[in-house]
């Protein structure tokens, strides 16, 4: 196996498992980011005309009220997040964190558990910013994908596996 290989396999130091765990989280991010928007533009109205991808795109987009746009805010992102935390989970076990603290089952539960409260709150921030500031869904989902990685990270590293 190469430098790169053992790099990827290994669990420590610690430079390297945040690097990995960035790695894997650009991905996850990407799950959720495609999921997200196909639901914000497809089933849940939740685009504005100053959204990034709408104008990158020029995709027509339904104009909803901003209290309904926050609800499909919430919605899209629930969607989004079964599964981007299933590919965050998996990638997270096979190059990042040493599973066996606890139970496999346990294991999954506290992660979901974690990621669900760390974007329970996230999203409660966007919604904030979207009713509140009236700022795009584009800028509230990046503070709440900002807001969750971090709370994650630390959870996942002190709590969930055995570093």
């Amino acid at each position: 196996m190469g430098a790169l290989g053992k790099i990827l396999i290994e669990k420590k130091p610690i430079v390297f498992q945040f690097l990995k765990y960035s790695i894997c989280g650009c991905v996850a991010m990407a799950v959720d980011l495609i999921i997200f928007f196909l639901v914000a533009w497809m089933l849940f109205p939740a685009l504005t005309e100053n959204d990034v991808l709408v104008q990158l795109f020029n995709i027509q987009i339904e104009s909803v009220p901003e209290n309904i746009r926050s609800i499909h805010f919430c919605i899209g992102n629930l969607i989004a997040f079964m599964a981007s935390n299933l590919t965050a989970y998996i990638l997270n076990v096979l190059f990042v964190f040493k599973a066996g603290r606890h139970r496999r089952w346990k294991e999954i539960g506290l992660f979901y558990l974690v990621s669900a409260i760390s974007v329970g709150m996230g999203v409660g921030v966007g919604v904030i910013l979207i009713q509140g500031f009236g700022l795009s869904t584009t800028f509230s989902y990046i503070a709440k994908a900002v807001f969750t990685t971090l709370i994650n990270y630390v959870a996942r590293k002190f709590i969930i596996f055995q570093g």
